[in-house]
């Protein structure tokens, strides 16, 4: 609330003082198009900047757009709105009251675009909620807003220094800063921002691969023997995908056993490496979970790093979710032997609530990424420019163009410090072990793991009265799996809260809650609790 308060105090300020502006002088201008200064409904896109005069018309437009977007922050935090106004695919098409989705031929007024913003974000599903708990990323935070909002008005690329010399080295000193953190040297270490985990772990195959076979960036897939992956079968889907991607096969991708926890099992990697020895394969990448999806679990990274080093195989550990817990003196213990890998996933817009999106792939071996991607061309990446080219990092990426990703991420660290991130993550984890603490307590939940969970992932069932007096078996089960669908749809028709469910191997259906909010408090959990059982008492 701190930082909403303040931040609509900016805006108000900065409203008053778009008012205080040469009044006669705007009203004449407004006056030439038979307009009061608060009408849009004959003003157009072509009334504002780059237009000539357009100064007062673009100021009058954003503070309108601003009004807009406080009011749905403020919304956002009120616990007695809703987290979503849901409505079906085939509703949102055919258009609701003054919303449409067609496009049209000539141009329509500013009053009618900012009608669609209002629309836009009445539809859409309010992931600033207290009580939206549904996925890994949720929050909003207005510093975070704030940076995007700078980086969306510089408007500008990642590939030279030239065109983005701040933002490319503010991401050299965020991504030191990281590598620093997952406990490499400083004569070590590279990175890049990425559109997403998926993206940062499909770098890592790539330069794993590049790394011991070089000759594939030119001469192909046909020089090299058939290559086989590791990982464990709670992973992220992205390593399959990656293997597919890349040419190399999803089925050549070993889904190595874990034990009741989702921890992969280090005794059974090391059999799926000696089975593929056997099958004529060449092992070369495993990759270690820190945070897995469902569970929350974090696979043994020592043990994990000891087979690799035996072996010489490339060490990714994916912490697209668990990475956050590295800013956390009281949980980033729990990714001890990170500092052994050859390259890490991290998503600040996970854990961290840095707004969509935020990926990080670190590197341990400088100047691999360069190698690897770079094909040096020549209208974008010329040798004799008048500063240090090797600032231009977009040869790094197998992308041309590259979105200011960093910008949001470096101006929260400065808010908050390294102390505020870990506040932040402690709170999630605190949230966690309450909601885990309440589901022991109360009658007709059921906890899928016994444990207390590892990260903010707490996975439950809930018994409605007609399966209380059934014996366990398939009947009850096949009824159970029915269980979490329905509650989640009534929760979506009434709007009130939001979690995911799904199966998992031979489990049925199940509720998934993951706290990276730090909006939502232990009331919200209890809600969430009351509100379930509210929803399936007729099930």
């Amino acid at each position: 609330r701190s930082w909403l308060n303040v931040f609509t105090d900016f805006c108000c300020s900065f409203a008053t003082s778009l008012s205080a502006l040469d009044k006669e002088e705007h009203s004449a201008a407004v006056e030439d198009k038979g307009q009061t200064s608060a009408d849009f409904s004959r003003i157009y896109s072509t009334d504002l900047l780059p237009a000539p005069g357009g100064e007062e018309m673009t100021g009058e437009f954003l503070k309108e757009l601003v009004n807009i977007l406080l009011a749905y922050i403020s919304k956002s935090s009120q616990r007695s709105s809703k987290v979503l106004d849901f409505h079906h695919p085939h509703q949102l098409k055919e258009g609701l009251e003054c919303f449409t989705l067609d496009l049209p031929d000539k141009p329509e007024p500013l009053e009618q675009l900012l009608v669609d913003c209002r629309d836009t974000l009445k539809y859409g599903v309010c992931t600033g909620h207290p009580r939206f708990l549904n996925q890994l990323s949720s929050g909003l935070d207005v510093v975070g807003l704030a940076g995007e909002w700078l980086t969306s008005a510089a408007n500008t690329n990642m590939f030279t220094y030239e065109v983005s010399p701040v933002f490319v080295l503010m991401e050299e000193f965020l991504l030191r800063k990281m590598q620093s953190i997952v406990g490499w040297s400083d004569d070590v270490g590279d990175g890049i921002f990425c559109p997403g985990g998926t993206i940062s772990n499909l770098y890592s195959v790539l330069l794993a691969r590049y790394h011991f076979y070089p000759e594939v960036k030119t001469m192909g897939m046909g020089v090299l023997p058939q290559l086989a992956l590791f990982t464990s079968e709670q992973s992220h889907y992205s390593v399959k995908k990656s293997a597919a991607v890349l040419g190399m096969g999803s089925k050549n991708v070993f889904m190595v056993k874990c034990d009741d926890s989702g921890k992969m099992i280090p005794s059974e990697l090391e059999s799926c490496i000696v089975a593929a020895d056997k099958k004529g394969l060449v092992p070369f990448y495993v990759n270690a979970t820190a945070g897995t999806t469902v569970y929350g679990a974090f696979d043994p990274l020592d043990a994990i790093a000891d087979i690799c080093q035996r072996h010489t195989l490339w060490m990714h550990v994916d912490a697209a979710w668990g990475g956050g817990l590295l800013m956390s003196d009281r949980h980033k213990m729990k990714l001890r032997g990170i500092e052994r890998a050859w390259s890490v996933t991290w998503n600040p817009h996970k854990m961290m609530g840095v707004p969509l999106q935020c990926s990080v792939i670190l590197v341990k071996k400088r100047g691999l990424l360069q190698e690897c991607n770079d094909f040096g061309a020549e209208y974008l990446f010329q040798t004799d420019k008048i500063y240090d080219v090797s600032y231009d990092t977009g040869d790094k990426s197998f992308q041309c163009g590259r979105h200011v990703d960093v910008f949001k991420l470096w101006l929260m660290w400065k808010a908050k410090g390294s102390e505020g991130f870990g506040a932040q993550v402690n709170k999630c984890l605190e949230n966690a072990e309450y909601l885990y603490d309440q589901l022991q307590r109360r009658t007709h939940f059921e906890l899928v793991l016994k444990n207390k969970p590892e990260h903010s992932n707490v996975c439950f069932w809930y018994i409605p009265p007609s399966l209380r007096s059934l014996p366990p078996g398939p009947d009850r089960d096949a009824r159970l799996h029915q269980v979490a669908p329905r509650i989640k749809g009534r929760m979506m028709e009434k709007g009130s809260v939001m979690i995911g469910y799904q199966p998992l191997g031979d489990k049925v259906n199940f509720f998934r809650c993951v706290f990276s909010n730090p909006a939502t408090q232990q009331e919200d959990v209890d809600f969430l609790l009351e509100e379930i059982a509210r929803l399936a008492d007729d099930l």
